[in-house]
């Protein structure tokens, strides 16, 4: 259970008129004062930071404006998830709309790699291209940039990935947007990438406006473009606090009043047309689909998706995804198994704090997934590498406080290069160095550690509750803490006063759930047990039954009823539980 000050539960109750449990969720969240937790809650559009603060809006919005008032070609560099496509998409729209030459361009993640390389080079040369904006990538493509330099080609990269640690390693770009450039007095460094060309957007308009008050057209555009971001932000798993929430809590909105045919047709396949979205939407049911087209092919396809603005297109176009998203689950769910069965010998966490595996013809585009799971599975980091024959590319992710980039740091001359943030990196390897990157990367990790064990990645209880206490007035007010994510984690309660209202189900295509009805007095609440059918001999009629569970509502047919996803479940005496 965690530990809070109780004086400043009921401080923050008084100012904010909120039960102590809210009050409670908002201290364990991190607001210490009033404040805070006022500013956290309203969450207002008038919070968010002048985009002239970043290093490189000024100098980019000017280069921009030269380019649309001299009709120049402008190739606007993306990236192949969703980070790199919602932002290429909205740029590509804002330029359009102010009457600029624009084009996009997102690599081909098997055939191109990541980032800038020659074949940046080539599209650019090939489209007559004098300016390239980049999204989601650039900061530690300086040979790249440089010949681009030569050829009188002007980049303007802007990007959320962290620079070299050498200075002197920077792109000679006109201009380089990036929260987290030494230096920068940006009050905000978490932006996503497409929150960074969001910001570059906000910076152009200011500019092409004549005043800080952007001119009507041009902030319906940046409204309605929110969605886009927040699409990039929930997907690309930054911490959904300050800046990103709001972008992200106001993008929601405007995602489900979308009139763009794209968004619509996309919501339409995902099954969640006309009704509020949250997160979790996002994350488990549009983001996948947008990012099933780069995994598996190429980006394009979820780019005209978004920018299309034909209904029966559209409405192809999300087929296509869908279907290509279940065949990325098919070649996921593939590579796991295979990888669980490769990490048998690196089982003691010790030894291998940073878990290394490789496999020949693994499918590079979801490497990345695998390695999620993995990390989640074992509780420690994860980087899994797709090798084809004498190379591959690798996708790692982290674990909840452990700095993933400084760790790869620790192997930097086993790969050819890599790049990311303390979350998820990726880096290009040869075969034959995999083995000494494993031994680099865990010695490096341990380093870190200072001999001391993984940061704690267990259950965090967030308060006790009686069951019938869980009522739907207490969520309405716990969802004005949405949207939930990365650092403002949804809550997780625990009920030890329940008991079987009837017998458990076991549910869903490979029959691995179990949906429970529980009850307490008059309250019965469903219950959602995913991956745990295997546990269903563990419940009881009448025993005691103590949940540790996420409130959520389930929408259908428009109909909003509460349910609890459940964390983890026991039956009898209550288990002991220890703080933090």
């Amino acid at each position: 259970m965690r530990s809070v000050d109780p004086a400043l539960v009921a401080r923050l109750a008084r100012a904010q008129g909120l039960p102590d449990l809210v009050a409670r969720l908002l201290a364990l969240r991190g607001h210490s004062d009033p404040h805070s937790a006022a500013a956290h809650l309203e969450a207002g559009l008038r919070t968010l930071h002048d985009p002239g603060l970043l290093p490189g809006v000024e100098q980019a919005g000017e280069r921009l404006a030269r380019a649309v008032r001299d009709a120049e070609t402008i190739l606007v560099h993306g990236d192949y998830d969703v980070d790199g496509v919602c932002g290429t998409a909205l740029l590509l729209e804002l330029f359009r709309l102010v009457g600029a030459r624009a084009e996009p361009y997102i690599p081909d993640r098997l055939r191109d790699g990541y980032s800038f390389g020659p074949h940046s080079v080539e599209r650019a040369r090939s489209r007559g291209a004098s300016l390239i904006v980049s999204v989601d990538n650039g900061t530690s493509a300086r040979a790249t940039i440089v010949d681009l330099a030569e050829l009188g080609i002007d980049t303007i990269v802007t990007d959320h990935h962290e620079p070299p640690e050498d200075p002197a390693e920077l792109p000679p770009a006109v201009a380089l947007v990036n929260p987290k450039l030494a230096g920068s007095a940006y009050p905000f460094r978490e932006l996503c990438g497409s929150g960074v060309a969001f910001k570059l957007a906000w910076g152009l308009c200011q500019r092409l406006s004549g005043a800080r008050r952007v001119r009507d057209d041009l902030r319906l555009f940046l409204t309605d473009a929110m969605a886009y971001v927040a699409l990039a932000t929930v997907c690309d798993v930054v911490p959904l606090v300050g800046e990103n929430r709001v972008l992200a809590r106001a993008g929601l909105r405007a995602l489900e009043a979308s009139r763009r045919a794209g968004l619509r047709a996309l919501l339409e396949a995902s099954g969640l047309s006309a009704r509020a979205l949250c997160a979790e939407d996002v994350a488990f049911k549009l983001g996948p689909r947008l990012n099933a087209a780069g995994r598996l092919g190429s980006a394009d396809r979820a780019l005209e998706l978004l920018v299309c603005g034909e209904n029966e297109r559209a409405r192809e176009l999300a087929r296509e995804l869908d279907t290509l998203n279940d065949e990325r689950r098919r070649v996921e769910a593939g590579i796991l198994a295979q990888a669980i069965e490769a990490a048998a010998p690196y089982a003691d966490p010790c030894e291998h704090p940073l878990l290394v595996l490789a496999g020949q013809g693994w499918h590079q585009g979801v490497v990345g997934i695998v390695a999620a799971r993995l990390a989640r599975r074992f509780a420690r980091p994860a980087l899994v590498i797709g090798l084809d024959g004498e190379a591959g590319r690798g996708s790692a992710r982290s674990v909840r406080g452990f700095d993933l980039l400084a760790a790869l740091r620790g192997g930097a001359q086993h790969m050819l290069r890599f790049g990311g943030h303390e979350q998820a990196a990726g880096c290009e390897v040869r075969a034959d160095a995999v083995d000494a990157l494993r031994e680099s990367l865990c010695a490096k990790a341990r380093e870190l550690l200072a001999g001391g064990a993984l940061p704690d990645t267990g259950l965090w209880i967030d308060a006790e509750l009686s069951l019938e206490g869980m009522s739907p007035q207490l969520m309405r007010l716990i969802e004005r803490l949405e949207p939930f994510g990365p650092s403002n984690e949804a809550p997780v309660l625990l009920s030890s006063d329940a008991r079987l209202a009837e017998p458990p189900r076991v549910v869903g295509s490979d029959r691995s759930h179990l949906v429970l009805q529980a009850r307490r007095g008059e309250r019965v609440l469903k219950a959602l047990a995913f991956g745990m059918a295997h546990r269903a001999g563990e419940l009881a009629q009448g025993a005691p039954l103590h949940l540790v569970y996420s409130p959520r509502w389930n929408v259908f047919r428009g109909e909003s009823t509460l349910e609890l996803v459940l964390h983890d479940f026991a039956v009898g005496p209550r288990p002991a539980l220890g703080s933090s």
